[in-house]
């Protein structure tokens, strides 16, 4: 029996605050507090030693039920597509027109907010539609 009770993602990044924003934005998710005696992230940030300055952020479901993410960056960039993405449910439990409708309206607020609509992928079964799209650092998902 498991005794792992919860885990959280990782996403490897150039910029870890702008990709933390951008799925705070998506996911209605938060920054956690600051540590106490300082003002902004950054700040925490720059006042660890030089070995120690992995720059990285996180963000949390404010109701602590969904994952917790983390942004980390790394010297290299993106080159394949992901083994592993998010599927970002927007229209569970509605189907037909009123599913694709509510894909499509999470799309165009996503796309705002610097997301890619890469393509719209209509299944035979109205509920298994899905929208692939890539975050601004070009990480796929899938609206479904």
């Amino acid at each position: 029996m498991s005794t792992i009770t919860q885990f959280q993602v990782t996403f490897d990044c150039a910029e870890p605050a702008r990709l933390a924003a951008f799925w705070c934005e998506v996911l209605g998710y938060v920054v956690p507090p600051v540590p106490e005696g300082f003002a902004t992230w950054e700040e925490y940030h720059r006042s660890l030693p030089p070995e120690e300055q992995v720059v990285y952020f996180a963000c949390t479901d404010p109701a602590g039920v969904r994952p917790r993410l983390l942004f980390q960056r790394v010297p290299e960039g993106k080159v394949v597509k992901n083994r592993l993405h998010l599927d970002v449910r927007a229209g569970a439990g509605l189907v037909g027109e009123e599913r694709l409708a509510t894909l499509e309206a999470e799309c165009a607020r996503l796309v705002a907010l610097g997301a890619v609509h890469v393509r719209t992928m209509l299944a035979d079964g109205e509920n298994e539609s899905c929208i692939v799209m890539q975050d601004i650092e070009g990480n796929e998902f899938c609206l479904d």
